[in-house]
């Protein structure tokens, strides 16, 4: 995992504060990303673990959720989701946060944990797995 632990405090803070516009990147097409929230919690493992023999979990991970409102993305999301395959597909998200002054483009790398539809969305549920600033 590769995170900075500054950048991701500063990116949580303006996501409660002054929220930044989050585009989901698959497969060619960029949706809208809403509703995003960004937290540090605990995982339910006692000890840094391989999780099923596919990927590693440490006690904490920084989480990320947020829905999308054009469902034609369901489709794309099924090949990122473990469950129907033996690994996680990276999702790509892009943002921009003020920075000392000046307006700093961020890619997030997240694995899909869970998604939740809803007739007019989906909900995303995942871990922010690499946060650097561009």
């Amino acid at each position: 995992m590769s995170i900075n632990s500054d950048l991701f405090e500063n990116l949580m803070n303006h996501t409660v504060d002054n929220p930044p516009k989050f585009t989901l990147h698959l497969n060619d097409k960029d949706y809208l990303l809403v509703d995003v929230s960004i937290e540090n919690s605990s995982v339910p493992v006692n000890e840094p673990t391989t999780r099923g023999g596919v990927y590693f979990s440490e006690k904490y991970a920084y989480k990320m959720k947020g829905a999308i409102h054009d469902l034609s993305v369901v489709p794309l999301l099924t090949k990122k989701m473990l469950g129907p395959n033996t690994e996680f597909g990276e999702l790509k998200i892009s943002s921009s946060i003020e920075l000392d002054g000046k307006l700093t483009p961020l890619e997030i790398l997240t694995n899909l944990t869970n998604s939740v539809q809803t007739p007019d969305s989906i909900e995303l549920s995942m871990i922010i797995i690499k946060l650097e600033s561009l």
